[in-house]
């Protein structure tokens, strides 16, 4: 479904990675670790076709995305961002109404449809009661919250999350993870995750992308790039194996 091949990942004045090439199918869940710096975030955006990267294609369903209608892009590939500047003034349900825009059938005003779909994505992450809420009224977990609303009310086929379990108490993390686990598993959504931790990659992905220092990348099942020497490699630190379940996790020594 999403695809990159021959693709450099840099910032102003370096060069993180290059040559990176895989495919993310429909019904598969991706971790993307790495440390600080390492070029997750600059992978997301060349993946949404936010900042192009300077060389190699990115294609959706085939199809390079450089070369396709904003709208139509929007209606198949939605992005949580990691960072959010801009002020909202209007209600939770508004803000999570703008995730409709690519679907909108009018340019005056949203149907029935469009208000269901945010009533449905808000009462998913456990905010239906605040819908009436000034946004900005809410605390750091409840906007993260809101936006992943946002993107639910979107109904992306792919989902591009640049850290969604920021903000989230353990709760939260636990049912925002199994929410996008059923959009893969029961819905065949594709969905592609910046992580920051070595334990919940086991219980809920299927692959992982791991970019390491120095521009290396390496990609594959989650069984086989989930262990404890590649991720010693990855984050420089000794870690700690525990199994449980049939699972491997690991935590800093």
């Amino acid at each position: 479904m999403l695809s990159c091949s021959g693709l450099t990942l840099a910032v102003p004045g370096r060069v993180l990675a290059r040559d990176i090439g895989f495919e993310i199918r429909r019904g598969e869940i991706w971790a993307v670790l790495g440390a600080n710096g390492s070029g997750k975030t600059t992978l997301v955006h060349a993946l949404a076709g936010l900042a192009p990267a300077p060389a190699g294609t990115v294609a959706l369903d085939g199809a390079p995305l450089a070369g396709q209608p904003g709208a139509a892009r929007a209606s198949l590939i939605g992005i949580l961002l990691q960072q959010e500047d801009a002020e909202f003034w209007g209600s939770v349900l508004d803000y999570v109404l703008l995730g409709r825009f690519p679907r909108a059938r009018s340019w005056f005003g949203w149907q029935r449809e469009d208000e269901d779909a945010a009533g449905a994505a808000l009462a998913a992450v456990g905010l239906a009661d605040l819908a009436l809420r000034r946004y900005q009224t809410l605390s750091g977990g409840e906007r993260q919250l809101a936006r992943i609303a946002q993107l639910l009310a979107q109904d992306p086929e792919a989902l591009l999350l640049d850290e969604p379990l920021q903000h989230l108490d353990l709760r939260h993390q636990a049912a925002v993870l199994r929410l996008f686990s059923a959009l893969a598993h029961e819905r065949g959504r594709a969905v592609v995750m910046v992580l920051h931790d070595a334990l919940w990659p086991a219980r809920v992905c299927t692959h992982a992308l791991l970019i390491h220092g120095g521009g290396t990348v390496e990609h594959g099942a989650m069984s086989d790039m989930l262990v404890r020497e590649r991720l010693e490699r990855l984050y420089g630190c000794r870690l700690q194996e525990i199994g449980f379940g049939g699972q491997r996790f690991f935590a800093p020594v």
